[in-house]
């Protein structure tokens, strides 16, 4: 199983690095003063992406990248395309050159290059694959076939292979962040959310989800598809109709619900939970943090209420759709066809070795990763980024210190929570130890078993010792940022500190206005509408006073009634609580970046940014914040975040936040006659 984190995990983003400067100020130039070109354009900035027949206070998104956007064409095998991907599929490409040396390496057994290698070859040795057809499934799905009580199903539930309706992990105990407890959370769905299952405007998704459990059905050569496909999509109804909305399963106020085992069982006693966790390894811990109470009691009494020929359908339909990838090609279209075509929008599937190169990356992340980092991150943009980060905390706290809206007592506590943030720049201090995993070259079945087996025993092995504070959430090679409220730890690995996004060469202002900004963002989940609920020591505990609070809520509830109206899908909206923390660190990230900007200016500059290409530098930077958050997108893919995904659309994380910013309608000297434009009492400043 997946180890389940409360961490608001978010997207970063990119060009930057330590600010350069002469200290000399010219009232115009053409170019950068910097040593050498950066990646984009002559100061880190593509012009020609720009749309300047839009006025920036009318639609800042177009006005920054409208050529880019009505040009730029979409992959066929992608369903979004943006400055993020661009940079993934750069790293893609470095991933996939270390692994393809490691399958032509013929290391020792046992040794990472071997694990690396014969992974990799094991996925691109699709002859074998078919050969074998279902034969590697065939004893897990006899162990489905063999079932014949509720008894049966519940002990199948208690394994890490076969899907059930609620699932579990291992976090850091919020009450002693110290120690490891158990995470208990709704499951069961195929479909991405409940939202998918109850909304009239999602029966074309049901339709194909229908069509795809019968074809599924078939190509396993089992009878009665359609039969069984209506009975499992009327059980995940049912289940989608007890389990909680996305928005609430993220107020940590909510899902934070420790009990005792005797609690739990008496709580979906159908369960057995009892014997479930004492089957893989979880019993013995004082209490479990059981994140959607009623969703398990409600999903307890339908397991109970449905055939036990039902659940075998529903777990062997589950089974051979959650390993398609590894089964014969005929599976793995066939999965590509429901979840990449037809829930994404994407045209056609990534090509095998692609895909190979992100699973290997993936599933030994940092076996790959440390060569990845000796490659691809030298020592200078380690040190670039420490410096950036502690320029960003600077700002933050002087705006902490003159926040007019927050007492005394509760700034206290923030700026004590803010002295104790733990920055992680691009890799582990220690690395994975991979060497109790059997990997071998011509098994990708039982590759991906034992792989799971290794991470969840992995996992367990965590309930008895103290908390790890130096494991990372994902490889170096990521993507991506994030901060987790339990360990009080922003993140920030090698994959998104790299040119275009990190580059030492580009304009200050477009550093401080994209990685700047991530940065900000990053620190902003601190404090955002949950991180607020953590002490610095990763604790729940309430430290705002009740006059704060009520100040915190009103300005945070304004900003949620601003994403509401938000609608890039005719009828379809933001969800501006589901999207909330989101929001607020994409605007206290922008806040802090362009004060840390002007702090750099005024100790290099004498306050003042030269014109280039003529754009003042606050005009620059806001144009940076753009240019890292255009993006393209199918409008499957932009369904499917809409009902799921706490971010919201790019165009709202580019003209959502500015028109929040008086700095912004200075810059662009944007009116009450523009588009975006609003009063200034309705503008929302929080952090």
């Amino acid at each position: 199983m997946k180890k389940l984190l409360l961490s608001s995990v978010a997207l970063a983003l990119l060009a930057a690095c330590s600010p350069t400067g002469s200290g000399e100020t010219p009232e115009t130039t053409t170019a950068a003063a910097t040593h050498a070109a950066p990646e984009i354009g002559e100061w880190g900035f593509d012009l020609a992406g720009m749309n300047t027949e839009i006025a920036p206070g009318d639609d800042f998104n177009q006005y920054a990248n409208g050529t880019w956007l009505d040009t730029e064409e979409m992959p066929s095998d992608l369903s979004r395309y943006g400055m993020f991907t661009v940079l993934h599929l750069e790293a893609e490409e470095q991933v996939k050159e270390i692994i393809t040396e490691a399958a032509a390496a013929n290391a020792a057994h046992g040794t990472v290059e071997q694990q690396v290698g014969d992974l990799y070859g094991s996925w691109m040795d699709t002859e074998t694959i078919e050969q074998r057809g279902l034969q590697p499934a065939q004893p897990f799905l006899d162990e489905i076939s063999a079932a014949e009580t509720h008894a049966d199903i519940n002990a199948l539930f208690a394994t890490i292979h076969h899907q059930s309706p609620f699932g579990v992990g291992i976090i850091p105990d919020p009450a002693d962040t110290t120690r490891y407890t158990v995470f208990v959370g709704q499951d069961g769905l195929g479909l991405p959310d409940r939202d998918y299952y109850l909304d009239e405007d999602n029966q074309r998704y049901r339709d194909a989800y229908h069509a795809y459990i019968e074809t599924i059905f078939d190509l396993a050569g089992i009878e009665g598809g359609a039969e069984k496909a209506d009975a499992i999509l009327a059980l995940e109804t049912r289940i989608a109709e007890v389990h909680w909305t996305q928005a609430d399963s993220r107020d940590i106020q909510k899902i934070y619900n420790p009990m005792p085992l005797e609690q739990l069982v008496a709580l979906a006693p159908q369960f057995d939970f009892a014997t479930g966790m004492e089957a893989l390894g979880l019993d013995g811990v004082a209490t479990y943090l059981v994140a959607q109470p009623s969703a398990i009691e409600g999903t307890a009494a339908i397991f109970e209420e449905t055939p036990v020929d039902v659940w075998r359908d529903y777990m062997t339909f589950h089974f051979l759709s959650n390993n398609a990838g590894r089964l014969p090609a005929a599976f793995d279209t066939a999965s590509f066809d429901m979840f990449g075509r037809t829930m994404r929008g994407t045209e056609e599937q990534r090509p095998r070795d692609r895909r190979g190169a992100n699973l290997v990356g993936g599933q030994l992340g940092e076996a790959v990763g440390q060569v990845y980092v000796e490659r691809h991150f030298p020592p200078s943009s380690k040190e670039a980024m420490e410096g950036l980060v502690a320029n960003l905390i600077t700002a933050f706290q002087g705006r902490l210190e003159n926040l007019a809206w927050m007492d005394d007592e509760t700034r206290a506590e923030a700026l004590t929570k803010l002295s104790t943030f733990e920055p992680r720049i691009g890799y582990p201090d220690e690395w994975r130890d991979y060497s109790a995993l059997e990997i071998q070259s011509d098994d990708l079945f039982g590759n991906m078993v034992r792989l799971r087996e290794f991470n969840w025993n992995d996992q367990v092995a965590d309930l008895t010792g103290p908390v790890d504070r130096g494991e990372w959430p994902y490889p170096p090679q990521t993507v991506n940022a994030s901060y987790n409220p339990l360990m009080n730890q922003i993140t920030f690995p090698a994959g998104i500190l790299q040119p275009p996004f990190f580059d030492p060469n580009a304009d200050p202002a477009v550093n401080y206005g994209g990685i700047g900004a991530v940065i900000g963002h990053e620190i902003g989940h601190g404090f955002d509408d949950q991180g607020r609920r953590f002490d610095q020591n990763g604790a729940i505990r309430d430290w705002w006073t009740p006059e704060t609070n009520a100040a915190f809520e009103e300005r945070s509830g304004r900003l949620e009634l601003q994403y509401n109206s938000y609608s890039p899908v005719e009828g379809r909206f933001v969800n501006g609580d589901l999207t909330m923390g989101e929001n607020i660190g994409d605007l206290g990230g922008l806040q802090m970046a362009y004060t840390a900007y002007h702090q750099y200016l005024d100790n290099c500059c004498g306050g003042e940014a030269p014109v280039i290409d003529g754009l003042t530098g606050d005009q620059r930077f806001f144009l940076a914040w753009a240019q890292v958050w255009r993006n393209l997108i199918r409008e499957d893919q932009l369904i499917n975040q809409l009902a799921t995904d706490p971010h919201s659309p790019a165009q709202y994380r580019i003209n959502g936040v500015v028109r929040n910013l008086d700095a912004w309608y200075e810059a662009f000297g944007v009116t009450e006659e523009n588009d975006l434009y609003l009063p200034p009492e309705e503008r929302v400043s929080i952090w």
